[in-house]
């Protein structure tokens, strides 16, 4: 399938796609196991003598667990206390499969996008695609039907009119089908997978059917009822601009986004300060900057112990 791509994102930020972190993070996770094999370590070594970059990678973040007490060090120094460790471990095991289970589906992509990169291309029928960060899909175009399986993330999709060859996109048992609109469809467990900008979408799931009209989006209910409620999907979408708009949503949910446009974690460790609300607008290409003015606006502790990972909130 022949697309054409443009990458619209901060240029200066290309350098932001790297897996090395998250490699050496599943490394020092995977050794310090008890159940790592002589074939673990010895693949350990290949990787690791493979390139300079990956041996420094892997020096920190073994230097990060053994402060957060997963590992004895020799030599003694203050750290944070161990309860840290726990979230440490999880952190980093959580990183490296979530970079793993990424790699599968960008095999399986015709296009995709990195974390915190925001990509545009139009595709072989004029349609435009956007895909948010951490995005990817897989193109399956017919005479009879354009179809797009949503692997991962989340995409806007300006849809070029043809009665003849319906636009459906699908992930698992959800499908949503356009004739002509502007709308977006999102898979990471989000409340509204499917909202509406312009036109009318049919959505489908588990049997049910909705249709979607312009500034409408759907929620999937635990008996995989769809009900069907306003949504401001301008604003909801204001990513493709470079830009993250919230208005009074909870701290705990604007940490949660701008967390996917980040390697690494960002933990709230306290659920009463994430029930704050928060207004304001940020840059995904600068999550560090959104997490010093929350600090600064709202009083809030951010305590960056890597790259890696934030706590906001209270200290353990």
């Amino acid at each position: 399938m022949a697309v054409s791509r443009t990458d619209e994102s901060d240029p200066d930020a290309a350098g932001i796609e790297d897996p090395i972190d998250e490699e050496a993070a599943g490394w020092v996770a995977r050794l310090s196991s008890s159940d790592a094999t002589d074939a673990d370590r010895a693949a350990f070594e290949a990787w690791r003598s493979a390139d300079p970059a990956h041996a420094e990678a892997h020096a920190e973040m073994d230097a990060l667990w053994r402060r957060l007490g997963r590992l004895p060090d020799p030599r003694p120094r203050p750290g944070p206390p161990k309860t840290l460790a726990g979230i440490a471990v999880a952190l980093l095991l959580g990183g490296a499969l979530a970079y793993q289970a990424g790699l599968v589906d960008r095999l399986r992509a015709d296009l995709w996008s990195g974390v915190g990169s925001i990509e545009h291309a139009t595709l072989a029928d004029g349609s435009r695609v956007h895909l948010n960060t951490d995005t990817a899909i897989a193109l399956h175009f017919s005479e009879t039907e354009r179809g797009v399986e949503l692997l991962r993330g989340e995409a806007v999709f300006d849809v070029v009119p043809d009665p003849k060859r319906p636009f459906v996109v699908s992930h698992g048992g959800l499908s949503a089908r356009a004739v002509g609109t502007r709308f977006v469809v999102r898979v990471d467990g989000a409340d509204s997978p499917v909202g509406v900008a312009e036109g009318r979408v049919e959505v489908v799931a588990a049997g049910r059917h909705a249709m979607l009209s312009a500034g409408e989006a759907v929620r999937v209910g635990d008996d995989a009822a769809l009900a069907v409620s306003a949504a401001n999907v301008d604003r909801s979408t204001a990513w493709r601009e470079g830009r993250l708009v919230f208005a009074g949503q909870s701290l705990a949910t604007v940490l949660a986004e701008l967390d996917r446009y980040r390697h690494g974690r960002i933990v709230l460790l306290d659920r009463r300060l994430g029930e704050r609300r928060v207004t304001g607008v940020f840059d995904p290409r600068e999550t560090d900057d959104a997490l010093d003015v929350i600090a600064a606006t709202m009083g809030v502790r951010i305590r960056r112990l890597s790259p890696l990972l934030v706590l906001v909130g209270s200290p353990l």
